[in-house]
């Protein structure tokens, strides 16, 4: 539905991009995409403005996740700024599971609860939660859970990204439930720089802080049992969004098309020409800006070209579009079944 509105050329032309225009991963990554902590998407205000009317939804049949759909569907179409922000929402809803600890995940709607709901890296996402009430009112036999994640998926395909297999089943868990029953403590979610004013032995001596941040990578990934190409392939989703200084203290969109789900991340990413420099910016954060200062990087995003293993997915998903897109289904499914358990397929 997305795309059939809304074409490239058209968002080039002076959509809205955000809040600060106007979350994220800079309100991140993959990301998150992300993706990473502290980094932000872009989401209207404007969809809260008392001239705006949200979509209608009415009471469906339980079990018809088709009607849910298209309830997500049509509340992109009112603001298409909240499509990477419902990606965010997925993933930081299942970017908290630990194999060690076998709790997190996307399973208990947890994120919408405090404290999990006031994290820093979760700046930005009430309003979206609050967006999709209106959707679980009118199917009130879905959980939070269900319906997150499934946000998450319609958004990527709202974006032209590629179908992410979704399944149905999460059970959602009530406020205060402790962390004796799951509840998991903040930290889980990537940062966007851990060490660039410290720097140390690294791969890129000018950018020394490189290993410590790449170290810092794996290890939340890791947690959660992905391996380097599948880190890589997450990443990809920074396609989209952008950051906003008054929420992360970021600036700018890592893409030429904010809204476009493509492999754009990679390829901006080694375009030599578009001469990337540090800069530290007026909120005392550390990114990387292109010579016209059109895209940026963060830190972390920088560290998967330094990265020698990082390096090589890189420049294998630049040059292969559908390569990078098949993978990043099958990892972005992954990410939101970690720690559910009875999962069905659905109709979707």
């Amino acid at each position: 539905m997305f795309r059939r509105l809304f074409s490239n050329s058209a968002v080039r032309a002076g959509l809205s991009l955000g809040s600060a225009a106007v979350l994220g991963h800079c309100v991140s990554s993959l990301n998150s995409v992300s993706s990473f902590r502290d980094v932000d998407l872009p989401f209207a205000s404007s969809l809260f403005a008392e001239s705006r009317k949200p979509p209608v939804a009415t009471i469906s049949k339980t079990g018809d996740y088709k009607a849910v759909r298209t309830a997500i569907e049509q509340l992109i179409s009112e603001d298409i700024n909240i499509a990477p922000t419902l990606l965010r929402l997925a993933w930081h809803a299942s970017g908290t599971f630990s194999r060690s600890h076998n709790n997190g995940g996307s399973s208990g709607g947890r994120i919408r609860h405090s404290p999990e709901r006031q994290w820093g890296a979760n700046v930005g996402l009430s309003p979206v939660m609050d967006a999709l009430e209106k959707i679980k009112a009118a199917n009130p036999w879905i959980s939070y859970s269900d319906l997150y994640t499934l946000a998450g998926v319609v958004a990527i395909a709202e974006m032209g990204g590629p179908k992410v297999t979704w399944r149905s089943g999460r059970l959602d868990v009530p406020k205060g439930t402790g962390i004796e029953n799951g509840e998991v403590e903040d930290g889980r979610l990537p940062n966007a720089d851990v060490a660039s004013k410290q720097p140390v032995p690294a791969y890129v001596p000018q950018d020394g802080w490189s290993e410590e941040m790449a170290s810092h990578i794996r290890l939340i990934f890791n947690r959660m049992g992905f391996n380097d190409r599948e880190i890589v392939a997450l990443i990809g989703a920074h396609a989209v969004g952008r950051c906003h200084p008054n929420a992360s203290g970021y600036e700018g969109p890592w893409t030429r098309d904010p809204f476009g789900f493509t492999n754009s991340f990679y390829v901006e990413l080694l375009n030599a020409s578009n001469g990337w420099h540090k800069e530290q910016n007026s909120n005392g954060s550390v990114q990387y800006w292109d010579k016209n200062r059109e895209i940026m990087m963060l830190p972390a995003d920088m560290v998967f070209v330094q990265d020698p293993i990082f390096y090589g997915f890189v420049v294998d998903y630049a040059n292969n579009a559908d390569k990078w897109s098949s993978d990043f289904a099958a990892a972005f499914q992954k990410l939101l079944e970690l720690g559910c358990a009875n999962l069905q397929d659905a109709n979707v």
